[in-house]
């Protein structure tokens, strides 16, 4: 893609506004990142979310490549870069796909409670994503027992292809590898 121009890039599944969200370059650059972290290495990932993160149009991609890079430097133990990817989430950002990324960078900053989002997740559809976020605050914060049942009830469901689910797995095996 080196060289070529930047362009929408059509929705599989079009969003309820029928509003393309995502850029070719963009999406590269998020899936690349997505991969790095999954593997658990977050150097890479760090790098790729930025540049995903610059390509951002909108408020859904900001909050999506944000979410991730967040959870990227709290691994890494950046906690002030961490933190200061927080400063451009707003509860009032135009947000018509990525609510749970939102909700979730809203956790982080200390707006909203780890609870009510789970019931959220349950209740819309959107387990995986709001639980792999909460479950990852819990772990981050040094709550192992509530993080890794959380992590096992995510695996638990049939949502094999939502990213917080593979992440859930790719957690849990890590936890598994280090005891």
């Amino acid at each position: 893609m080196a060289g070529e121009a930047d362009e929408i890039e059509p929705d599989g599944q079009p969003n309820a506004a029928g509003i393309p969200l995502g850029t070719l370059h963009g999406n590269i650059h998020y899936h690349l990142a997505l991969a790095h972290y999954l593997r658990q290495e977050f150097v890479p990932a760090v790098d790729a979310w930025l540049r995903a993160r610059a390509l951002a149009r909108n408020d859904d991609m900001v909050v999506a490549t944000s979410y991730w890079l967040y959870l990227s430097y709290r691994r890494l133990g950046r906690e002030a870069q961490a933190a200061s990817v927080l400063g451009d989430i707003r509860p009032d950002m135009r947000i018509i796909e990525n609510h749970a990324y939102h909700d979730l960078l809203r956790l982080f900053g200390g707006e909203l409670a780890a609870e009510a989002l789970l019931e959220k997740g349950r209740a819309g559809g959107q387990f995986s994503t709001y639980g792999y976020g909460v479950a990852s605050w819990y772990l981050l914060s040094g709550d192992r027992v509530r993080g890794e049942a959380l992590l096992r009830e995510i695996v638990n469901e049939n949502d094999w292809a939502a990213f917080g689910y593979i992440a859930a797995e790719t957690e849990l095996e890590r936890i598994e590898r280090a005891r």
